[in-house]
This record gives structure tokens, C-alpha cells and sequence, in this order.
């Protein structure tokens, strides 16, 4: 029979053979391959082909074969739990972003100690060279096989939950199970999809990393599971690399280093996922806020100021209290009328239907458009108490919301527009390249909105919009939201760590559901486009970005405390107050240090607050009207004129550069 392989490549090959001989035959491997592509679907390697079918290798070391080689790792940590444990039942073990968990409950609470435990299992178990073998089985078998483990039992009974668990069976008939089998005769098993790596010995590299509470399906009226986190990876130096790279992490967690510098807190008194901001990181937030309302204002919106809260109606009509309901507070009941019931209101977890009303405030007429509304929104999200996690993901935060209404002709120029407008913002911030642009697509259309034509109208803008820029950019078949299609925009971090940011969606279902109009020129009444972007996307998460990118050393046009002047001894503090009133005349952020420690502990004290520059005053500075400096990157200077130095500063801050400070 015939199999075709990457590019133009065929081949010749017996009836019967395997995914991973015709890829051997196709000369198409190169380095590790743990599993193929076979007509677009992703298979074990000794899937038996079919005549004519296409073939593709799945590298260790992309992102189909680290999700493999985690998933078959997630499996073997099962078993090694199982093991040590026999009788402790076992939930579901995805593979998830960097590394993998299964869900179990033991009779008695995992420990660090039993973690390790776990990990010399599973290190033997990959010596042993256990194969991975898919079975097809029926209910009925399925049922037998697991009986008396209930997850178990309640995913094969449960139809609907098991379509959306990425770990349920799945097969081309039957329910699938993989299948380990062990060197004494016996097995290990799960319901599972797959595909998986051949056996436990293409396990390359992986470690054990926490134990934590997870409900079991997520839902808080089910029993608390015990949830072993774990990473693998395809070497031992990529996994030293992630490890290395955790450890970096740590040190630059946000909340540590908001702690440290006194940028925010998250008083117990005001419930989780609410912060407040103290001054620190109220200036730097500020800096955040008034950067993005000058360039709103140069490039041509309005701007709106909206409420927290509005009506149950507005949400019915928005469509937020049948779709998103989950994700939004209990509402208030107010102004009762006697016995009757009040009106409900709700926190706004979006800002969209507010400037929707807006817009709908007045006829409008394609000379209105495009109409562009901006405003630092802030919204309200249920997040459950397991996701949340401080300023990345918080239950109260504001957005840098725009929507722009537009006709279909001005579609492109506006996503145009608002891309050029998110690499700058980006650019302004030390991310000088998206690591990643993705354009994603309409998903099934039974669970869409919008009519055939505006969904090919709005991809063809997004599309175009980002090939005028000349963008390189992937497209995410079927990945839209099912009101519009969307581009995200992704960067990396100074450790490596990539972040979705800014965003770019079309809308027509809020145009729909409030039946917005204009006028054409001729009289007519169409429906306008709708834009939404957010370019920082949560400015509280976006803050929480920088702050782990630059570990708190931000750069000087943000950074809380611009130079600190530090007088030689209390003689000197009549010039160190004048140097600080002249920098904070000029528009600067400087101030004095007063205190009575050493000159040694001073200076060891700005570093660690990661102050841009610290200006030395004694006898000579004084008389001279001048500062020696000690800035936070490059060398000391001594002898620099005050207007000079004064005069760089507001150079540095004026030009928002965002490296090393120069000399």
C-alpha cells in the first residue's frame, strides 16, 4: 500500500505496517519521535495504517510530544501510587501546561516524604520497560475492570462528562483503555484516550513536585481529592532547565516581591482575590494609567466613565446571566416596594454593555463611525478559590477596555489600528517582539453566533490587518470565542515564561442582542461592527507581569522612588533637600534619606528596594552644586553638575527607556 509523509515524501509498504515503520520508511524520523500524526490525528507509533493515509512525526521535543510524554507519565506516577498503596482509588491524570497531576484518595494524606517514595516507584517502573497497549473494550468491561473505584464508574457511566474530559476513553468503537504491563505478569490500568510514548523507558526526565486539595470534577459538593503535581520533560537538561527556570520564578513571585517593596497587600479583612495598593505601587500603576490614556486620546477615542454594578436586565439582554453566570457575584436586591420584590443589581463582570449603551445612546450614522470608547473599567469575577492568585488572577481588577463600532469597510483599519496600537503599548514595557501572534478562528458554528459571511468578513480583517503590519502569526482553527474571532498576543519574560496579553475579538453577539443600528448613506439601517480590545488586557495582571519581568527593578520612568539622595552626614542635609526639591520640581520622583544608619546600610538598603539611582551629597557636592552617583546598573560618577544629571533623568523617563541605565 501507499502512506504519504511530510511534504512530498511516499513510500511503498507491506499491508499491516505500523505508524512508526512508515515513518522509517519515509525517512521521517529525526531525532526522538514518541508518537505520529496520522491524517491529522495524533496516534500511538504502532497505529496500524491504512492505505493512502498520511503520516507525521510527533517530536519529543514539541509541544504534541511533551503533552505525550506527560500524559504517559501521569500514568506511571498512578501505578507507582497504586503500588505503594494497593487499593487507593484513582480520578482522572491530565497532562497540563509544563507538566501533569492525578487526582487520588488515599486512605491517609500524601507528605513531601511520600512524594519521594513515589518517585523511586515510578524511576523503577521506567527501567522496567513497561509497554503501553491500547485496549478497546465495552461498557460492560469497562465497568468490570474498574469496579469499586467510583470515579472510575462515574466517568464511564456519565456520557456527557466523559465528551469533556480530555482524559475520558474515547475510540473508534468502544471505550479505550492503556494498559501497563508489569515484568511479574500483571498490569496497571486507566481509561484513557492517549496516545502514549511505546513504553515507561521513553520517559526521559521528570520529577515529582507538590501535593495539594482538588475537589473532585472541581465542584465543591464532592469529596476533596488528594492532587500529586509532577513535570516531565523530553532530556534531563530541559527538565534542569525548567527547574532552573521555577526557581527564578519563585524568587520574582509578584507577591513576594509586592511584599518587599510595599507595592500592594491583600488584607485578609476584604476576602481573597481583592487587593489594595499602597503608594509604591499606586505610582507605578499611575505611570500604567496615564500612559495608556494619553495614547487612547492621540489615536482617536472617547473617553466614558461607566458603573460597578446595573440591573438584571442589562445582563439578560448581554446574555452574561445565561452564559456566564458562574463567573459573577450573588446579585443585591434593591429598592423593595412594599411586599413585592426589588430590582437586582449585579457587579459588572465585563464593560462591554455599558459601552454598548453608550453607542445606543443616540441615532447614529455611518459619519459617526468608527466610534471608538475607551476606559479603565473595573470589573468583578467570581474566581474560585483554588485559581485564584494574586494580581494574575483576581476577583476585582480593572481593564483598559475599548470597543470600537465600526462599518464593515472600516473593519480592517480598526484591527490595524489596534494591533499597531498593542505592539506599542508592548514595546513601551521592554517586550520589543511578540513571541507569539494567534489568530483564532470560529469554533463548530451550532455553538456560535453571527451569520456565515460576518464570520468570513471578520477573519478575513483580522487576517489581513495583521499581514499589512507584515506579522508573522499562527491561525487557531476553530479557537474563537463563539461570538467573534479574536487575536492574542503573547510574550516572553526575562525568564523565559510566556504570557497571553493583548487581545483583539470581534463581536456579533452584543450587537445583535441590543439591536444596534446606523444609517448607511443611502438610508439604509445595518448593523455596525463591533471591536473589543484590551491591550494590557487586566492592568492589575499586566502590573503582576512586569513585576515578576523585572524582579521589582522597574525601569526609571516607573519605578516608585526615581533616586533617593543619601547626605554624606546630617551637615549635608540642607543640600540633599535642595537636590530633592529641584528633581521633584522638574516633574521627578526623588526624596531623602534621613535616616540615622551607615552610609553601608543605606546603600545595601536602595539596592534591595531597587532604587534607579542613588545620589551621594557631602562637603564638596554642596559647595559645587553637583551629585556623585551610584546608579543601579553601570558605574559610579562623581562630580555631575545637578542640572546635568537632572536634565538625563527627565531625558531617561521622556524616552521610557527600559534597559540597562546608560552611563
Amino acid at each position: 500500500m501507499k502512506v504519504y509523509g511530510p511534504g512530498d515524501a511516499t513510500a511503498e509498504v507491506p499491508t499491516g505496517t505500523t505508524a512508526q515503520d512508515a515513518l522509517k520508511a519515509l525517512g521521517a524520523i529525526r531525532g526522538m519521535v514518541v508518537a505520529a500524526r496520522v491524517d491529522g490525528a495524533m496516534v500511538d507509533l504502532d497505529r496500524v495504517l491504512e492505505d493512502g493515509e498520511s503520516v507525521e512525526p510527533i517530536n519529543a521535543d514539541s509541544d504534541d510530544g511533551r503533552f505525550i510524554i506527560r500524559h504517559s507519565t501521569a500514568h506511571v506516577m498512578a501505578q507507582a501510587v497504586t503500588d505503594l498503596w494497593p487499593g487507593t482509588n484513582f480520578g482522572i491524570g491530565p497532562p497540563v501546561e509544563n507538566g501533569f497531576y492525578y487526582d487520588f484518595d488515599p486512605e491517609v494524606p500524601f507528605t513531601e516524604d511520600d512524594l519521594k517514595k513515589i518517585e523511586g516507584r515510578m524511576v523503577q517502573i521506567v527501567r522496567e520497560d513497561q509497554p503501553f497497549v491500547r485496549v478497546e473494550v465495552s461498557t460492560d468491561e469497562a465497568l468490570a475492570a474498574f469496579e469499586g473505584n467510583p470515579y472510575k464508574v462515574e466517568i464511564i457511566t456519565d456520557g456527557e462528562a466523559a465528551a469533556d474530559d480530555p482524559t475520558a476513553p474515547a475510540g473508534d468503537s468502544g471505550i479505550t483503555i492503556y494498559r501497563n504491563d508489569k515484568p511479574d505478569g500483571g498490569h496497571w490500568q486507566d481509561l484513557c484516550r492517549g496516545p502514549h510514548v511505546p513504553t515507561t523507558k521513553w520517559i526521559p526526565a521528570f520529577t515529582l513536585q507538590r501535593v495539594a486539595g482538588a475537589y473532585w470534577r472541581g465542584s465543591e459538593k464532592n469529596k476533596m481529592l488528594q492532587r500529586v503535581y509532577g513535570t516531565a520533560w523530553e532530556s534531563k537538561k530541559a527538565l534542569k532547565a525548567f527547574l532552573h527556570q521555577q526557581e527564578e520564578a519563585r524568587k520574582r513571585d509578584h507577591r513576594k516581591v509586592g511584599r518587599d517593596l510595599d507595592l500592594f497587600s491583600f488584607p485578609e479583612e476584604l476576602g481573597q482575590g481583592l487587593a489594595v495598593w499602597h503608594p509604591n505601587g499606586a505610582i507605578v500603576r499611575q505611570e500604567m494609567e496615564d500612559y495608556i490614556r494619553a495614547e487612547v486620546r492621540r489615536r482617536g477615542y472617547q473617553p466614558v466613565y461607566t458603573p460597578h454594578i446595573g440591573k438584571s436586565t442589562l445582563w439578560e439582554t448581554s446574555g452574561h446571566l445565561d452564559f456566564y453566570a458562574d463567573g459573577m457575584y450573588p446579585p443585591m436586591e434593591m429598592d423593595p416596594s412594599g411586599d413585592g420584590a426589588g430590582t437586582n443589581y449585579y457587579p459588572k463582570p465585563m464593560n462591554c454593555p455599558f459601552h454598548v449603551l453608550v453607542y445606543r445612546s443616540q441615532q447614529r450614522s455611518y459619519r459617526d463611525l468608527p466610534l471608538r470608547l475607551a476606559e479603565l473599567g473595573t470589573v468583578y469575577r467570581y474566581e474560585k478559590s483554588g485559581t485564584v492568585h494574586g494580581l494574575m488572577r483576581a476577583r476585582g481588577f480593572t481593564q483598559d477596555d475599548s470597543h470600537i463600532f465600526c462599518t464593515a469597510e472600516q473593519v480592517v483599519a480598526e484591527a490595524r489600528g489596534c494591533m499597531e496600537f498593542a505592539l506599542d503599548v508592548l514595546r513601551a514595557f521592554g517586550f520589543d517582539t511578540p513571541s507569539r501572534i494567534a489568530l483564532s478562528t470560529r469554533p463548530a458554528k451550532a455553538e456560535t453566533v453571527g451569520t456565515d459571511e460576518g464570520w468570513a468578513h471578520a477573519e478575513k480583517a483580522l487576517e489581513q490587518a495583521l499581514e499589512e503590519i507584515g506579522l508573522d502569526y499562527v491561525v487557531d482553527e476553530g479557537e474563537g470565542a463563539f461570538y467573534g474571532p479574536k487575536i492574542d498576543v503573547q510574550v516572553t519574560d526575562a525568564i523565559g515564561r510566556a504570557w497571553q496579553l493583548s487581545t483583539i475579538q470581534i463581536d456579533f453577539n452584543l450587537p445583535e442582542r441590543f439591536d444596534l443600528g446606523y444609517t448607511t448613506d443611502t438610508g439604509e439601517s445595518e448593523r455596525p461592527f463591533m471591536v473589543h480590545r484590551a491591550l494590557y488586557g487586566s492592568l492589575d495582571r499586566f502590573f503582576g507581569v512586569l513585576t515578576e519581568h523585572y524582579n521589582g527593578a522597574f525601569p526609571t520612568w516607573l519605578a516608585p522612588t526615581q533616586a533617593v539622595v543619601i547626605p554624606i552626614s546630617d551637615a549635608h542635609l540642607h543640600y540633599a533637600a535642595e537636590v530633592e526639591a529641584y528633581l521633584n520640581g522638574t516633574g521627578r520622583r526623588a526624596t531623602v534619606d534621613t535616616s540615622d544608619e551607615t552610609m553601608g546600610a543605606k546603600i545595601r538598603k536602595h539596592q534591595a528596594n531597587k532604587v534607579p539611582y542613588m545620589l551621594i551629597v557631602g562637603e564638596q557636592e554642596a559647595a559645587d552644586r553637583t551629585v556623585a552617583i551610584r546608579p543601579r546598573y553601570g558605574d559610579q560618577r562623581k562630580g555631575v553638575p545637578l542640572d546635568d544629571f537632572a536634565e538625563e533623568l527627565s531625558l531617561e523617563v521622556a524616552e521610557k527607556r527600559v534597559g540597562p541605565q546608560p552611563e
